[in-house]
């Protein structure tokens, strides 16, 4: 086995870890391939920046402090460091909001290699997989308008596309139950070793993907299982539904997003791209690690990741979008109340459509929580909060060389999970 089929096996297990998860294969479905002779070296050297002041006096947005559950302020802003020191990250952020104000950000690690410069709390980042929270959002939207039904098959909007159109209903592609193929899993999307790794970052990162064609791959492919028979994380699932909400309202699935979430909701931070490499606004860079030294990759083809992986927000931004989803403000309570109807994982949490609930949370306190987690080559993000949408937790990072993923995992959990009135709800 080499070390990044142990690297997948350990984000499978992260899963596991509970809550704010990061980067975990079997759950994500993170395009995130990782170098296999990384060094556990830390990549540069650290620098901090916190929007709160360490002492754990509240943002300047805040109105007063809040009580927080687990670890201090300056624990978290400890723990953030502790991360980009081992190596693992080249940097790191967290946010923690409650009734909409910010309570607690800050940052570890440096913007761009070599200059020493901070990295911005309140800077943009690739969000992965939790892409697929908002395009789940539309699709319950739509089928709030009548527009469309989660228990009508597949076939019904896209004849032909899939072999098994007839059996697989839409809600079974929002909740992993389809049994389709995952396309992640072929090593032309997600590299196994230097040889795949070197040639996505000298051509493949450039390339614009088709989701038809890349959907017509995955169902060429055995499935996992017969559609309702069991469950696994599959982004083919939203490559399709991308695909749907295109075919009912006659604009991409980026275009419905950015109409129906983005503006209504004032996101300045969040865009959908369909094949910019670009991210626009401050951000950090993200970096990989070849044989032959690191490589600055920030600038990535999404369209490999479409309707499942393919947008970038802030942490300010995730958490006002998790708080109006969670408030009713974006659906109506019937669609609300189906996109919480979870299934079991077998991983330790339970998911529903686009979204994730933790319910065991390894001692922390505090539960259930409602969010999603991502990652997208080397750039990993989570976003989780209650049922009411009171308060979010959101981190992001920049994972760089060899990184014990279930280590992050714990570091970066205890560092954001359980604020306020003594836990979950």
């Amino acid at each position: 086995m080499n070390d990044r089929s142990r690297n997948a096996l350990s984000r499978r297990g992260a899963t596991r870890a509970g809550v704010l998860m990061l980067a975990t294969a079997g759950l994500v479905g993170t395009l995130a391939p990782q170098a296999p002779a990384a060094s556990a070296a830390s990549a540069t050297p650290t620098a901090v920046a916190s929007g709160a002041v360490a002492s754990g006096a509240p943002a300047s947005d805040a109105a007063a402090p809040v009580r927080t559950v687990g670890v201090d302020p300056a624990e978290r802003l400890r723990v953030l460091r502790t991360v980009v020191d081992s190596g693992a990250a080249t940097w790191d952020m967290a946010r923690i909001v409650e009734g909409g104000r910010t309570v607690w950000k800050g940052a570890a690690g440096t913007a761009v290699r070599g200059t020493g410069r901070q990295v911005d709390p309140d800077g943009r980042f690739r969000i992965g997989s939790i892409t697929k929270t908002f395009t789940a959002t539309v699709v319950l939207q739509l089928v709030g308008e009548g527009r469309m039904a989660l228990d009508e098959p597949v076939e019904t909007y896209l004849p032909g596309v899939l072999p098994d159109g007839r059996r697989i209903t839409v809600r079974q592609l929002l909740n992993h139950t389809s049994g389709l193929y995952d396309y992640t899993d072929d090593p032309r999307y997600v590299p196994v070793d230097d040889a795949g790794l070197s040639r996505w970052v000298r051509s493949d990162r450039w390339r614009t993907y088709s989701a038809g064609r890349m959907v017509a791959e995955a169902v060429g492919r055995d499935p996992h299982f017969p559609p309702g028979q069991g469950w696994r994380y599959s982004n083919t699932n939203y490559l399709v539904a991308g695909m749907l909400v295109q075919r009912v309202t006659g604009r991409t699935w980026n275009q419905e997003v950015e109409r129906r979430i983005v503006r209504p909701l004032g996101l300045r931070d969040t865009s959908m791209p369909a094949s910019s490499p670009l991210i626009r606004g401050p951000h950090a860079r993200n970096y990989t690690r070849l044989p032959s030294g690191p490589v600055d990759t920030t600038r990535l083809n999404p369209s490999v990741a479409g309707a499942g992986g393919a947008g970038i927000s802030s942490t300010a931004d995730l958490a006002r979008f998790h708080s109006a989803l969670f408030r009713g403000t974006l659906l109506r309570p019937a669609e609300l109340t189906e996109m919480k109807r979870t299934v079991p994982t077998g991983l330790g949490v339970r998911y529903g459509l686009g979204v994730q609930r933790l319910d065991s949370l390894d001692g922390l306190g505090c539960g259930p929580l409602w969010g999603h987690a991502g990652g997208i080559h080397g750039s990993a993000a989570n976003l989780f909060g209650d049922a009411d949408g009171h308060r979010q937790g959101v981190t992001a990072v920049s994972l760089y060389g060899r990184a014990d993923t279930n280590a992050i995992v714990t570091r970066m959990n205890e560092a954001v999970a359980c604020t306020g009135k003594g836990g979950g709800s």
